[in-house]
């Protein structure tokens, strides 16, 4: 085109100086922009997740069978380092498939892994997530696992609870998985489980629990097996026969799922009974007292989550422990003299029933100084120390009374109860402000007591008198110090209602002795430990902190010393006066006189003993009315005797101390009217063979006389009811001739002596008037 040539309209001509701009692009939405971001994150995470996984495949590989299935051994010390025993020696019998019936191998699916067969995949990833959060945010230890993972743990890895062990689980079993066939992982599952009495697989497991052969297992007893493997030692009935209701249930959940599966058909369901296994039968290592205490050094070591019961019988610890051998003789040569040597079956049968257990805490620091389990680990397994299946009786209503001092407890009237409130103690009396069932529990023996003191009433352990007291301070709180004091809130039968001043429920010897010590220690509480220091290939395993609190005031706990102390000094407990020491204690015991118990303290040393009564065929608690040729067994008695000596025992070479306490309002002592004064002369001990010596029953002993401010008492020839100072009389009532209450039911029987004979003392010319 020429110059000459006219221009179109609208048109110019570009200009060749002149850059040309670039047209400018639509400006894109900040959501687009959001959602480009997140897909290049979530490719980029892919790529790398998916190269991690192959990287992970790559670089994992299948490792050699874990030290399991040679297993060290655990090594025990006293705190001085003398060794107390060594176990650890692994029990495994490898068998085929084949071999183990198709009833319990779908036992053992019902109970771990439902879907194991139809399932293809080997991980369960939603289960690792949540158990490697919990993990990692402290939340605790969870198991995430199938069958293929469980069998990986078992036999290639290790039981420590870690996200490594976790990822380098996910791997192999991956691996695993593709390299053997389901059944080979499933037996090589059954025959390197952990099923408890040092069983490792489903054969060991079969001889130690039933004393028969895999193969000769029925779906009951597989059911039963196979609920072993969720918590060995918490399901065992015979070892912790107070986990029976656990153990049910898990059995139950077994035989359901198998119904569910098809496995097992309803009527097979229906048919089927309980297994009870065998008495364990522990190794001759652990005979006498060896076995009791590992078996409560494992218990401690695993409730506490120091290490996994898996990994503990895997062994290679070294565990040195609280227990002070000196003691711990004492403790046993006491129970000896006391009891064990003047058994005589043959001639008395109840004896076959008499079974002792003992624990000594330092109140101080909570150190479990001495332990007595039984008679021996290889004849008796279960361990008396430790046990919670016998009623505390009476050693309950101390935690009454501190309840009622540390709340500011007031009586029915108004009354702010202390040691010298007056109380009712009429044979059933029906317990007065309490909404639920009635209840009118029985006296020992029946006997009324009329108006007498706290003071009085624990000294003579008046039923009566500690129903209403913990109606007056109110159930739930006294549950709550109880607890605070050291009972463990599971308590069995820790009920919050009246009765449970009488002592219903069935805590361990060991639990009553913490609770104790807390009183000793003027109220303050800290865990009881039996652990000094575990090792593992040299390195340090972390034990607990030691941590203590205030459960109860230091008024509240020395006043109620205070009170114990009259029990030792004037009550049911005066044979404890043996360990010529100032002590306080209380008398105990169970429905039936089922056993007795002595729970007791010094200002360094808190220690409870009881008698128990079982039939060593059956397993059947039984009475100790004739053990070792007397009428009753009480607190008093045998274990009162026990206490007294290996007290002086333990304590020997150290000078005695008084207790330092801070008492509250209303410890000052005031005559009671069925506390007539009693002579400057000590009060001669019976002749042996006495009926009533060591018993919660008549006349104790006395040592010294008490503060008398005298009262003229009503003449009677048995207990009847008082004269209270203040205006009004009560009127009296007859004794009552039935022990059943009001509400049909018979509570825990206690041992309440009779007072002496009610007749006016005569002042001296010394006397106040």
């Amino acid at each position: 085109m020429s110059d000459d040539q006219p221009h179109r309209p609208g048109w110019a001509p570009r200009d060749p100086t002149v850059p040309t701009p670039r047209p400018k692009r639509p400006r894109r939405s900040r959501p687009r922009r959001i959602l480009r971001a997140l897909l290049g994150t979530f490719l980029l995470g892919t790529l790398l997740l998916a190269g991690g996984l192959l990287a992970g495949y790559l670089l994992v590989d299948i490792p050699p069978a874990n030290s399991a299935a040679t297993a060290q051994s655990n090594l025990y010390l006293y705190k001085d380092g003398t060794q107390i025993a060594r176990d650890g020696e692994v029990n495994r019998e490898n068998v085929r498939l084949a071999h183990v019936p198709a009833t319990v191998r779908h036992a053992v699916l019902a109970a771990e892994d439902r879907d194991f067969y139809s399932e293809r995949a080997v991980v369960d990833l939603k289960a690792m997530v949540r158990a490697a959060w919990n993990t990692l945010t402290g939340k605790g230890r969870q198991s995430g696992s199938t069958i293929t993972q469980q069998y990986v743990k078992n036999y290639y890895l290790g039981q420590e609870q870690t996200v490594t062990r976790k990822v380098k689980e996910f791997f192999i079993a991956i691996k695993l998985n593709r390299e053997k066939s389901k059944d080979e992982i499933f037996e090589g599952y059954l025959n390197t489980s952990y099923f408890g009495r040092n069983a490792y697989g489903v054969q060991a497991a079969a001889r130690a629990y039933y004393g028969k052969d895999a193969a000769q297992l029925d779906s009951a007893e597989g059911a039963y097996l196979a609920s072993l493997l969720k918590a060995p030692s918490a399901y065992d009935v015979a070892t912790h026969p107070e986990n029976r209701t656990k153990a049910l249930a898990r059995w139950n959940y077994v035989l359901d799922g198998m119904v569910k599966k098809k496995w097992l058909t309803p009527a097979g369901r229906t048919a089927a009974t309980f297994p009870t296994p065998q008495t364990a039968r522990p190794a001759t290592g652990l005979s006498g007292q060896r076995g009791y205490l590992v078996q409560a050094v494992e218990e401690y070591l695993t409730d506490n989550g120091v290490v996994d019961e898996k990994t503990l019988a895997g062994g290679g610890f070294r565990i040195t422990t609280t227990l002070e051998k000196a003691k711990q003789d004492a403790l046993v040569t006491a129970v000896e003299d006391q009891v064990m040597s003047k058994l005589d079956a043959a001639r008395n049968p109840t004896d076959r029933f008499v079974r002792v257990g003992g624990a000594a805490i330092d109140p101080a620091t909570g150190r479990v100084l001495a332990l007595y389990g039984g008679i021996d680990y290889t004849r008796q397994y279960v361990n008396n120390a430790t046990r919670r299946d016998y009623q505390v009786g009476s050693t309950f209503k101390p935690f009454v009374l501190a309840a009622a001092l540390q709340h500011g407890s007031l009586t029915q009237e108004g009354e702010q109860i202390t040691p010298n409130t007056y109380y009712d103690g009429t044979d059933k009396r029906p317990v007065e402000g309490w909404s639920g069932e009635p209840y009118s529990p029985a006296n020992e023996d029946d006997l009324s007591y009329g108006d007498i003191t706290v003071r009085t009433a624990t000294d003579s352990s008046v039923n009566a008198v500690y129903a209403q007291m913990a109606v007056d301070v109110g159930p739930v709180k006294v549950k709550e110090t109880a607890v605070a004091l050291g009972l463990p809130a599971n308590t069995p039968d820790l009920n919050a209602s009246p009765s449970i001043a009488l002592g219903p429920a069935t805590a361990s010897v060991l639990d009553m002795a913490e609770a104790y010590a807390t009183l000793a220690n003027h109220g303050r509480h800290g865990t009881y430990t039996l652990v000094d220091k575990v090792t593992k290939d040299g390195q340090d395993v972390a034990l607990p902190a030691a941590e203590s609190r205030q459960a109860v005031s230091r008024e509240a706990a020395d006043t109620t010393t205070a009170v114990l102390r009259s029990v030792v000094e004037f009550g049911t407990g005066t044979a404890a006066l043996s360990a010529g020491r100032p002590a306080a204690g209380k008398t105990g015991t169970a429905e039936d006189d089922k056993a007795a118990w002595f729970a007791g303290y010094t200002p360094e040393l808190a220690t409870v003993v009881t008698m128990m009564g079982q039939d060593p065929e059956t397993g059947e608690q039984k009475p100790l009315y004739g053990a070792l040729g007397l009428p009753r067994i009480n607190g008093g008695g045998a274990p009162a005797e026990i206490w007294g000596q290996f007290t002086r025992g333990a304590l020997a070479g150290t000078e005695p101390r008084e207790f330092e306490l801070q008492l509250g309002e209303g410890v000052e002592e005031s005559w009671d009217p069925l506390e007539p004064p009693q002579p400057d002369a000590p009060y001669e001990e019976g002749e042996e063979g006495d009926e009533t010596e060591g018993m919660e029953g008549p006349e104790p002993r006395r040592t010294q006389p008490r503060p008398q401010t005298f009262q003229t008492p009503q003449t009677s020839q048995a207990p009847q009811r008082t004269t209270r100072p203040s205006p009004q009389q009560p009127q009296p009532e007859p004794p009552a001739t039935t022990r059943e209450g009001a509400d049909g039911s018979t509570p825990p029987s206690d041992t309440t002596p009779p007072p002496p004979p009610l007749t006016p003392p005569t002042p001296s010319a010394d006397a106040p008037l």
